[in-house]
């Protein structure tokens, strides 16, 4: 009998809303995040905008020694994994260790740390050769990513396997795309999924800065997230965090769970061609499309919502709108699309996990969230992105992509419980 991974708990640490049913509640009203940044004093910089949690990790239930100790990516991590843990009902106590597993995505790991710890070290940038006797104990763990899935495998006592998943921007959904496979295959029963970036520091406007990746719309920040609109020019910086609690069907049947959905399929494909570039057909991200949906089952007919990595640059959106086309054909004019990046920014790592647990919401409860600050479409970017309002839908399969430097380019397939085709 083949295994089935489903998801059973949802996480979320978002820009706007901690926590899952908030964050459901911004995405269906269309309310954006987005604002001058306030971390730091961005003036010098080209883009001043970010899409920044408003967190407090005591208020979370951090203890004084875990704030020390966690980069606020951790952070972040830890408080989905209880939320996502709570949410499915799951006793940790009546695991077996050995079964649970952990796979984590991240882009960028402890950026805040390590850009934090080198300020202090090099005293403002003003040493070039630095005193280790000034470092922080945890120094050694912010710069090596794999500490955040380790902190969330401490968390549940997960003896099982283990990964940092780090593919640039398609991390998060690379990461539960992994951990689906670990359920089918039979190498866990449980495992906690999902993604956390916290980038919003100097070093990353700066570096955005270098190839004008992030807007300059800097006197309109709530709106300056504009994916799929004509006056779009660039994605604005997010940080943030989803995790998962995926299980085995049958297991998560037999205990009454809540199914929010099957994660039915998910596949990769790399461009092989530049760094930041795109080829305009939209080549790869329809292969990975196809793929995804040869392993689901699901045929372009079958596809009710598609949520698009829409990161607002010119190239993304009129890439990814030409591999809906090629992979779904005249099914791409019919089947709504919709980029919540317009109300949470661009989350690096982390988006891809909170597109997913969005589209696990949306198909448990039948409604698609907008594309905020859509107001004049893009001639090429020909097909319906639910610009402003949400709007109810029915939905057995949902489609959610995601695009990274580099060239990687993935998709997955989530299903309602016992509405996809084949699933018999």
């Amino acid at each position: 009998m083949s295994r089935r991974a489903v998801i059973t708990g949802i996480g979320v640490v978002s820009p706007g809303a901690v926590g899952r049913e908030r964050y459901w509640e911004m995405l269906m009203a269309g309310r954006t995040a987005t604002r001058r940044i306030t971390f730091y004093d961005p003036t010098p910089f080209r883009s001043q905008l970010a899409a920044e949690v408003d967190f407090d990790p005591r208020q979370h239930g951090l203890t004084a020694q875990m704030i020390r100790r966690l980069d606020r990516a951790g952070q972040f991590a830890v408080v989905c994994t209880r939320e996502a843990v709570a949410d499915s009902g799951l006793v940790l106590a009546d695991l077996d260790p050995a079964r649970v597993g952990v796979s984590i995505g991240s882009a960028v790991g402890c950026t805040i740390g390590l850009e934090t710890e080198y300020t202090v070290l090099s005293d403002d940038g003003r040493l070039w050769l630095v005193d280790p006797a000034y470092a922080v104990p945890q120094l050694y763990g912010y710069m090596v990513p794999s500490t955040l899935a380790v902190e969330v495998a401490w968390e549940v006592a997960a003896e099982g396997p283990t990964i940092l998943m780090s593919n640039g921007c398609t991390s998060g959904m690379d990461a539960i795309g992994h951990g689906a496979a670990l359920v089918e295959e039979g190498s866990a029963d449980v495992v906690l999924a999902g993604a956390t970036d916290a980038p919003i520091s100097p070093i990353s406007s700066a570096a955005f800065d270098a190839i004008k990746a992030t807007t300059p719309n800097n006197a309109n920040p709530t709106t300056a997230s504009r994916p799929f609109d004509a006056h779009r020019d660039g994605f604005v910086l997010g940080e943030g965090s989803a995790v998962l609690v995926l299980e085995e069907e049958t297991a998560a049947r037999r205990r009454g769970a809540h199914v929010y959905a099957e994660v039915a399929g998910f596949a990769s494909r790399s461009n092989a061609y530049h760094m930041t570039g795109l080829k305009p057909d939209g080549r790869e991200m329809a292969e990975a499309i196809r793929s995804a949906m040869a392993q689901g089952r699901v045929n372009p007919d079958d596809v009710d919502y598609i949520n698009a990595h829409g990161s607002g640059t010119k190239q993304n959106d009129r890439h990814e709108t030409a591999a809906f086309k090629r992979s779904l054909g005249q099914r791409a004019y019919q089947v709504p699309v919709s980029s919540i990046k317009s109300m949470i920014g661009h989350s690096l790592g982390a988006i891809g996990a909170l597109e997913l647990a969005a589209c696990a919401l949306a198909l448990d409860r039948q409604a698609v969230p907008p594309t905020a600050n859509l107001h004049h479409p893009d001639p090429e970017c020909d097909l319906d992105y639910v610009p402003l309002v949400a709007r109810e839908h029915r939905m057995d399969v949902v489609l959610s992509v995601a695009s990274g430097f580099g060239g990687f380019q993935s998709a997955a397939l989530l299903a309602r419980p016992g509405g996809r085709t084949g699933s018999g």
